[in-house]
Order: C-alpha cells, then structure tokens, then sequence
C-alpha cells in the first residue's frame, strides 16, 4: 500500500528517457506570448495584470538595485504556479514533488543573494552573522549558529515547497481511494466523501499558487538583505 501511494511521485520513464524534462517545458508552451496588436486578449491581460500585482508585491521591500531581478523573480513565480496547478489534473507528474528539483533552484537563487551582497556590501552581509551587542563569550557560539541558519535557508525552501505539495497529493489519492471503495456499500458516505475531496482539491490549487508565491517572497526577503 505504501508503494502505491508514493508511486506518483516518481519520475516517469519512457524508453529509458525521463520524462521530466518534457514536465519542465510544457509550462512555457502553454503560457500566451504577447503580440504585436494594440489589444490584448482577455487572457493575456489577465495575466499581465497577475504578473504586475505579484511583483509589486515582491519588490515593496526592496531597493531600487533589488529591482533588477523583477523579470526573474517573475518568471520563477509563473514557472512555480504552473507547474504545481498541472501536477493537479488526472495522470500527470508534478516534478516540484522533486526535492532535487526544488533544491536545484532554491539553491543557485539562494547562493546568488548571498554573491550579490558579499560583493556589493560585504561589511553588512557579515554583520549579519554577528546581531549588534553580543556578549563577548557568546560570539563564538552565535557566529556558528548563523551560519549554520543561514546555510539552512536552502534546504528549507526545498524541503518547504516538496512537503506541501506531496502531503496534498497523498491526501487526495487518499481521500478518493476511500469514496472509491465506499461506493458499493454506503453511497451516501461515498458522496459526503466525494464532496470532501472536491472541497480539498480547491485547497491544493490555492495552496499550489501559495506554496509557489512563498517561495519567491522569501528569496526577494534573502535579497533584501544583501542589496
């Protein structure tokens, strides 16, 4: 049984080619591009609407020199969303259930934050490690202690967004095996069931584009600290 719930999360293969990176650019194809016609459609003015309202509310807390990764950040926000949103429909793979994956980007977005303020304030970034009127035999103590927190942020971020979208897809396969087996004996179970199950996929979706709104939010707050 337990096999079988977490069969979904591994990578399909396909003539012993992986299929994850077909995963990975289908989000692009689906997304509109702009054109060249004085007005848009509805949808993709829907969209240039959700991407400006996403990053003005990412770059509130920056500088002027943080604004730089805007089309980044960005793009990060829209490749998150969609996939956690295509890892919901029936008989697809969710790679951001990866946690190579998700520490494949949380880690060189982390790293490049912490370059950026090595080499534009260095002072600053170091004081970090060091909060100002320290007793002098805890410096030692407290200096471990950062870093060691500050070398956690990109395990977390990872770990952060796979342990969410995973207990959310095993809960769903969870909740509809149960409607699925209640069926045949008590239909009215199956169909308070079945309602619980769509009132929970409701929650993943908002949870898919708040998992992936966290994520960026809270490498734009790592940004803000060494710009």
């Amino acid at each position: 049984m337990t096999l079988s719930l977490f069969d979904q999360f591994m990578s399909p293969e396909y003539l012993g080619i992986p299929l994850i990176t077909l995963a990975l650019t289908l989000p692009w194809v689906l997304l509109p591009t702009p054109t060249t016609r004085w007005v848009n459609n509805r949808f993709l003015t829907l969209q240039n609407w959700f991407i400006g309202r996403a990053i003005q509310q990412l770059l509130q807390p920056l500088s002027l020199g943080g604004h730089k990764w805007a089309l980044l950040l960005a793009s990060l926000t829209l490749f998150l969303i969609t996939m956690n949103m295509l890892g919901l429909l029936p008989y697809t793979f969710t790679p951001t259930t990866q946690l190579s994956l998700n520490l494949g980007l949380a880690i060189p977005l982390w790293l490049s934050t912490v370059i950026v303020g090595m080499r534009n304030q260095p002072t600053r970034s170091l004081g970090h490690l060091l909060p100002e009127g320290t007793p002098v035999p805890l410096i030692p103590v407290l200096i471990i202690i950062e870093t060691i927190s500050l070398f956690i942020r990109p395990l977390a971020l990872g770990v952060r967004l796979t342990a969410n979208l995973t207990a959310g897809h095993l809960l769903i396969q969870l909740i509809a095996t149960a409607a699925f087996v209640l069926l045949s004996s008590m239909p009215a179970v199956a169909a308070l069931t079945c309602t619980v199950l769509v009132l929970l996929t409701l929650l993943e979706v908002a949870v898919a584009m708040i998992q992936a709104y966290v994520f960026v939010l809270l490498l734009t707050l790592y940004l803000q600290e060494n710009v």
